[in-house]
């Protein structure tokens, strides 16, 4: 093995706290196959501190001038201090059409299934369909084309796509919908879904795909493009690493939850749930690896492009960009974005190939 001190290091920024998405990072730091590759890999978590005002508590005006950054896992890549970096396929998306900030590439699906996620509200609600949510309260993420994707979900079921748009910090949404501040979210089913059937919750829930979005991956892995190029080998021998843990965690959902719940506690000092870990690991079993290829990772390009296409047809596909203090010319708030007041419509033959397979094995 090499030398701690010889290892390349590699950072990965989790796009939520520790959960079963991220199992084949766990397995692969666990049963040391960073180390066998080389590596020295750190894993970082939204719920560490210099997420505040993010995904956690902290400065509610978080992009008011002279305020903290509001940091995300894909701000950290942009500015050097991630390599890699979890975020939804709008997100990739929104890397790769926001003027003055680096492309960065989706390198890797972390799930072959691309309808695990869903719109959700407690069955006690009477939400019944997307369209029972105009007037109510959606507890949003406050990302680019979040309020925008549900309000054409909304009008998909036959409703209007009118509804509030609320922003509490990220990590305390799905607490907001449990306590009943808010009537509706978007969750993993394999993390939410799972604790809801656990704690006797009852939720209708609304897959994206199931609403006329021909969703592309979600997670997905990100990373910047200078960095891939100039660090190709150790970008693909982490690619590598990270796909043997995914197929172990396939084949072994309960060794691989234990291993989340135990390097959780060690290296974050997070208590996961090991009820929900087992769950979440079983749900995802089969989730995880192509059948045909025994691939992990790998992304269809048309699976991206439609993706893009339908953003663009919908009207989304445009420059505005989401600020609490928006400037009406480049910048609006989430109110503006959803009531089509969202700058210019971007050319769709503009959008640069948001995604690479080239680092994968």
């Amino acid at each position: 093995c090499t030398s701690r001190a010889m290892a390349s290091k590699i950072t990965v920024a989790l796009d939520w706290t520790p959960n079963g998405n991220h199992l084949g990072f766990f397995v692969a730091k666990d049963k040391g196959l960073y180390d066998a590759a080389g590596l020295d890999v750190t894993i970082v978590s939204p719920a560490d501190a210099e997420y505040d005002g993010s995904y956690n508590p902290g400065d509610e005006d978080a992009d008011a001038p002279g305020a903290p950054k509001y940091v995300t896992p894909c701000s950290k890549v942009a500015e050097g201090s991630a390599h890699f970096a979890m975020n939804s396929p709008e997100g990739v998306v929104g890397w790769n059409t926001a003027p003055g900030r680096p492309q960065l590439k989706a390198v890797a699906a972390l799930l072959r299934d691309r309808n695990s996620s869903a719109i959700v509200a407690l069955k006690s609600s009477g939400i019944t369909s997307p369209k029972d949510l105009d007037g109510k309260r959606y507890a949003s993420y406050a990302a680019r084309f979040e309020g925008r994707i549900v309000q054409r979900m909304i009008q998909h079921a036959g409703g209007a796509g009118d509804y509030i748009e609320d922003t509490p910090p990220m990590l305390g949404i799905w607490n907001n919908l449990i306590e009943g501040k808010s009537d509706a979210t978007w969750v993993f089913m394999q993390w939410e879904g799972v604790e809801a059937q656990l704690k006797g919750v009852e939720l209708n829930a609304f897959p994206v795909c199931d609403y006329g979005v021909p969703y592309a991956y979600a997670p997905c892995l990100c990373a910047h493009p200078d960095w891939l190029a100039a660090n190709a080998d150790a970008a693909k021998a982490f690619l590598k690493a990270t796909a043997e843990g995914y197929a172990a965690a396939a084949a072994d959902p309960a060794a691989a939850a234990d291993a989340l719940v135990r390097l959780a506690k060690r290296d974050h000092a997070f208590d996961v749930d090991p009820a929900l870990a087992k769950g979440s690991a079983e749900f995802l079993a089969d989730k995880f690896i192509d059948p045909d290829t025994k691939l992990w990772g790998r992304m269809d390009a048309t699976v991206w492009s439609e993706y893009v296409k339908w953003l663009w047809d919908s009207d989304l596909l445009t420059t505005g960009m989401q600020s609490r203090h928006p400037d009406g010319g480049r910048t609006f708030s989430l109110d503006d974005l959803r009531a089509g007041n969202a700058g210019e419509k971007i050319p769709l033959e503009s959008v640069p190939v948001v995604f690479t397979n080239d680092y994968l094995p």
